[in-house]
């Protein structure tokens, strides 16, 4: 599918919910699981077109797959995927399915600049994230006029580490997910990617490093690992291979099945978990050659099975 995840989270608008922001007093047992906790997880939208048309179905199928973790890449309304979060939760639980982490894009009507406060639309991504007892609080990108100036990345990064304190509250964290700008653009001659994690406390804020969004743009994940160790403990496991179009990215590449490709993910895997902690291996594949998207998630998780990860 030519409808590439950059182009999906740019398009993507983000309901702001107008009431008042409700406290939740959560129960017992419904946090983030062990932080120690480490698994092979599947990225939803590599399933997005399945999950969209039957997403019960879907879920269920991954599950008898041998998946038991997910990552979301639809929050809408307070819900995911057309449920509630008590729904959601429900429906994962009775799959054998749990989520750890999702993807919510943090815009810039998020933050209430004359509050000095989030708006409620966050405050209840991060309540309904503790709900499904995730550990991370993920936004997959940041719009280009809050990384126009030093000055405007660096009150962006703050409002990060404020997210990072609104999700300890509730026993999470904040992260941010890369795609490829991070490493193209630059500002004071320094990538926008050396700056957040510079900027962005790891008590507070997580990196969850995308191996294949990076590779077109001449990224390389071995570099960023061996630069910061102990900075990427979630991970968005891909291959690449040269695209007969544009590619996903508009840089000549698409994902493929792992170790199909360029990118070396076994490699950089057992990488990651030995110098930065890499606990979350999550499968992401968004273009599936001559194989339809579930036939690629089962072949992908019995490929990762293979290299000794969990």
């Amino acid at each position: 599918m030519k409808n590439s995840r950059r182009s999906f989270l740019k398009n993507s608008t983000i309901a702001l919910v107008g009431a008042g922001f409700l406290p939740k007093v959560l129960q017992a047992g419904t946090l983030a699981p062990s932080k120690k906790l480490s698994f092979i997880g599947i990225q939803l939208y590599s399933v997005r077109t399945d999950m969209h048309k039957q997403p019960f179905e879907t879920l269920k199928a991954l599950s008898d797959m041998g998946y038991k973790y997910v990552e979301h890449a639809n929050y809408i309304d307070r819900k995911f995927y057309g449920y509630t979060a008590t729904e959601f939760k429900k429906v994962l639980n009775d799959l054998g399915l749990s989520m750890p982490s999702g993807h919510t894009v943090m815009n810039a009507g998020h933050w209430d600049k004359t509050k000095n406060d989030f708006t409620d639309a966050w405050k209840y991504t991060v309540d309904d994230a503790a709900t499904m007892g995730q550990e991370f609080v993920i936004s997959p990108w940041m719009d280009e006029k809050l990384r126009r100036s030093y000055d405007g990345l660096m009150l962006q990064l703050d409002v990060f580490n404020k997210s990072g304190e609104l999700c300890k509250k509730q026993g999470m964290k904040f992260g941010y997910h890369n795609h490829d700008f991070e490493f193209t653009e630059k500002i004071n001659d320094t990538p926008i990617y050396d700056l957040i994690i510079k900027h962005t406390d790891p008590k507070l804020v997580i990196q969850q490093l995308d191996f294949g969004n990076m590779y077109g743009s001449g990224g390389r994940a071995k570099e960023w690992i061996d630069k910061y160790h102990g900075r990427f403990p979630s991970l968005h496991v891909k291959d690449e291979i040269k695209s007969e179009g544009k590619g996903e990215m508009n840089d000549g590449y698409d994902s493929t099945i792992m170790g199909k490709g360029v990118v070396d993910p076994k490699g950089l895997c057992l990488l990651a978990k030995e110098v930065s902690g890499a606990r979350h291996f999550i499968i992401e594949q968004e273009s599936y050659q001559d194989k339809t998207p579930l036939e690629c998630a089962k072949i992908n998780l019995d490929i990762m099975k293979t290299w000794g990860l969990v």
